[in-house]
């Protein structure tokens, strides 16, 4: 079995917060990168792209690791003790990984949040109407929810205290619009909880127009809410 080979600087990988830093500031990570370079950027935004970069690095760190995991486990090498010994050590790196991205992402909500603040005061910060989707998404959430990592595959999505799953697209959106937070202090390879805002609360008690169909139930324990398809 030949030696574990170390990180390569990667190209990009795509970043937990990368959702939240394009839709405050209106341009794609890789665009902001690009204007870091230059000098383009005021002090807040080029220490935001900083701490991005860390992220990413961090992220393209973590994959490394995963996809090691994946190679060991998959049945290409005997069942023998050096195997488990290897196994259990990129666990432990995976781990390890995990932490430092955590860590990373903390920093960038540090530089992130003043921003998104800034972004909704000038907007007046009032919410749009709630569809019944994120209505639903929302009520699930409300009686507790964690944000969760899968340690192989790296997909990410929210588990309700029923059982239900809300995507990690709706989560993002969510968020973006100032309906959901979440407690990053936990690692999101752990669980991550997730609550619902004052805004998200105002949104969910506000008067509604009467449906002129019968809405969607909730999914039940153990599925997943869908993404609204888009309308043509």
């Amino acid at each position: 079995m030949s030696p574990d080979l170390p990180p390569t600087p990667a190209q990009y990988v795509m970043s937990l917060l990368d959702h939240r830093i394009e839709i405050v500031t209106g341009r794609n990570t890789g665009t902001l990168w690009a204007h870091r370079d230059r000098g383009l950027l005021n002090e807040e935004h080029a220490a935001l792209v900083d701490r991005h970069r860390e992220l990413v690095q961090a992220e393209t760190d973590l994959t490394f690791y995963r996809v090691l995991l994946n190679r060991l486990t998959s049945g290409e090498f005997p069942l023998d003790a050096a195997l488990f010994l290897r196994i259990e050590r990129t666990v432990e790196q995976i781990e390890q990984a995990a932490d430092a991205r955590d860590a990373v992402a903390r920093q960038v909500l540090g530089a992130l949040e003043p921003i998104e603040a800034a972004a909704t005061t000038a907007a007046g910060g009032t919410p749009a109407m709630l569809s019944a989707h994120d209505q639903a998404a929302l009520l699930a959430i409300a009686d507790g929810a964690k944000l969760h990592e899968h340690i192989l595959t790296g997909q990410l999505s929210a588990t309700t205290a029923s059982g239900a799953r809300v995507s990690h697209a709706d989560v993002q959106r969510l968020q973006s619009s100032g309906l959901l937070d979440i407690d990053t202090s936990y690692p999101v390879h752990a669980g991550q909880p997730i609550v619902l805002t004052d805004a998200a609360r105002t949104a969910l008690t506000a008067r509604r127009p009467q449906p002129t169909h019968k809405p969607t139930p909730l999914p039940r324990s153990g599925t997943q809410l869908a993404s609204p398809k888009p309308r043509h």
